[in-house]
């Protein structure tokens, strides 16, 4: 079942409190030993701290699933197209050329020559233009290969075609191909186990689905889909991909996702959901994929890998329509990039349930995000949640910087981690670890703006971590701040930080800062001390009613809601560091 959109606030349950207390700094030494980061302690299923943090609310409890439905989001951007003529309208297909798979006909009609070979057809139109194929009927050993120097269309009009020994629909040609799926029509391209093909839909040139039809393609040799250049998909696309033997879409030199619905489903090991060799776009439309494949040990490249929902090895960019992802596999990642990641629009929703896969001393670890590059969020809705040992939120091997959107990580690990610099200047951020970190910035962590709440597990973990030990510190110099678990040791707080003499489990609390009120509601466990900052000093309720506002991170939060009930709670100034040591380095690269 997919989330439901409404949040559910949950019945506030009054639980034992927790005295705030800001913990001296642990021994360096001992906390090494005891950091399951640095391979001394492979045998626990916790990371670093010695505490649990653990929430409720939607963040915790939405799945993934295959939809079908048609109905497409409405938050989309404009169409990319790399070249104009990828768009079928600024094209003309006037000449059509009917195959009909259930009875094939060889003839020469209209510049193409077409030949037949018991159920496999071969569709040949040389230099001529405007060729639009119209392919219909069903074949249980059968196929459709088109050959040609010249862009052409093909039609799928109810066409079921299975090929037991290669591709089903095998488009040779180096030029353009615009699949067209026929309004209302139903089709299926199935290949066997028979034979070396490199997808059951192989396009040697660029890719261009348009239409409203409906495809299933079913990979059982290698990949679902495969373009050796790039992929196209439009508004009104309902494709259904399956594959059992390799990834579902493959691309060579690019993925553009302009909208439709998609569903990706791959099951062999380390396999990934949409792997693209360049890179990913997407601006409209609804995909889901699905991974449950375990990691392998890809003997070739000697390292240890799992499977992916989204493999760029460039760059993505997510503008519009919705990302739903879902690894349970080993090792397993929703999105998996080389280079930088951009976040400017859309809903982008993550799960991964698998563990930690160890194989010839080297490892996979399972991440909702992982970006080698850069993470920039500017826009839209990223989910992210990981509850398999060693899984990161979102994790970057550089720097992250956030200024607009909502974030919310709720991971095993650290929910949000970069081995650069992290800054966020605006938008909604959560990160709760339920072993470990919140935010946890290997570089220097700069809270400019925005509204942040970041809950660890317990000491020695902090809820907002930067690498003192590197020389790096957390510099807070505006936003709206809630942690619970304090902050990094030898923070610069320019902005004014409190905390409160005790905290409540499960229990609604409201901040107000002038006319503005930030609500969140406390976990059923996690780091000791509570600490808060605004831009003028705050005042703190506990145990309030809350109606109205905005809700965000799963109905953890509300802004601008209107409170009622609930008592005052003291607050103290607060001048650095609680938990116990932070800034330790962090994440696992």
């Amino acid at each position: 079942m997919r989330m439901k959109k409404n949040f559910l606030f949950f019945t506030m349950l009054v639980a034992s409190t927790v005295m705030l207390m800001c913990c001296s700094a642990e021994d360096p030494i001992e906390e090494f030993i005891n950091d399951d980061n640095n391979g001394w302690n492979n045998g626990g299923n916790v990371n670093g701290g010695n505490g649990s943090s653990t929430t409720s609310g939607e963040l915790a409890t939405f799945d993934i699933s295959i939809d079908e439905s048609s109905a497409e989001p409405t938050a989309t951007a404009t169409e990319y197209f790399l070249e104009e003529e990828d768009a079928l309208e600024n094209n003309t297909f006037a000449t059509e050329v009917a195959i009909d798979l259930s009875n094939p006909v060889a003839k020469t009609e209209s510049g193409v020559e077409v030949t037949v070979n018991g159920g496999h057809v071969t569709a040949n139109h040389g230099t001529t233009k405007g060729i639009c194929y119209v392919v219909s009927g069903t074949t249980t050993n059968g196929s459709l290969t088109v050959v040609g120097d010249k862009k052409y269309a093909v039609r799928l009009n109810g066409a079921n075609i299975t090929n037991p020994d290669s591709a089903a629909l095998n488009l040779l040609s180096g030029k353009r191909a615009y699949v067209i799926l026929a309004d209302g029509t139903t089709n299926t391209l199935t290949d066997g186990t028979g034979g070396s093909q490199k997808g059951a839909l192989y396009c040697k040139g660029k890719l261009l689905f348009n239409g409203s039809g409906a495809l299933t393609v079913n990979g059982n040799t290698n990949n679902g889909i495969h373009s050796a250049d790039y992929i196209v998909l439009r508004k009104g696309n309902n494709i259904h991909v399956k594959s059992t033997a390799g990834h579902g879409i493959k691309a060579n030199d690019g993925v553009f996702i302009n909208g439709g619905i998609l569903n990706v489903e791959v099951s062999a090991a380390a396999a990934k959901g949409i792997n693209c060799e360049s890179h990913i776009i997407v601006n409209g439309g609804r995909t889901t994929v699905l991974t449950t494949g375990n990691g392998t040990y890809d003997t070739d490249d000697k390292e240890a890998k799992g499977a992916a929902c989204v493999k760029a090895d460039s760059t993505l960019t997510v503008n519009g329509g919705e990302l739903w992802l879902k690894s349970t596999g080993t090792g397993g990642k929703g999105i998996n990039v080389d280079m930088e990641a951009n976040f400017n629009g859309g809903s982008v929703y993550v799960v991964t349930t698998g563990g930690q896969f160890k194989s010839n001393n080297d490892t996979a670890s399972p991440k909702g995000i992982k970006v080698d590059g850069n993470i920039t969020i500017g826009g839209g809705r990223i989910w992210v949640r990981t509850s398999g040992y060693n899984g990161e939120g979102i994790e970057t091997k550089k720097e992250l910087s956030i200024t607009g959107g909502e974030v919310a990580s709720y991971a095993y690990d650290d929910a949000i981690n970069s081995k650069g610099n992290m800054t966020i200047s605006g938008g909604y951020v959560f990160a709760q670890g339920q072993h470990n970190d919140g935010l946890d910035a290997n570089g220097n962590c700069y809270i400019k703006g925005g509204t942040v709440y970041a809950i660890c597990s317990g000491a020695p973990e902090v809820a907002i971590d930067a690498n003192s030990e590197g020389g790096y510190k957390l510099y807070l110099t505006g936003g709206t701040i809630v942690a619970v678990g304090g902050l990094e040791n030898g923070s610069q707080l320019t902005q004014s930080c409190y905390q409160s003499s005790s905290w409540s489990t499960n229990t609604w609390y409201t901040l107000t800062a002038g006319n503005t009120t930030f609500s969140f509601k406390t976990p059923s466990g996690g780091g000791s001390g509570l600490v808060v900052s605004s831009a003028s000093q705050p005042t703190l309720q506990s145990g309030v009613s809350v109606s109205g506002g905005t809700s965000c991170f799963g109905g953890m939060g509300v802004s601008g809601g209107t409170i009622s009930g609930g008592s005052s709670v003291s607050l103290s100034n607060y001048t650095g560091g609680g938990g116990g040591m932070g800034g330790r380095p962090g994440g696992r690269w």
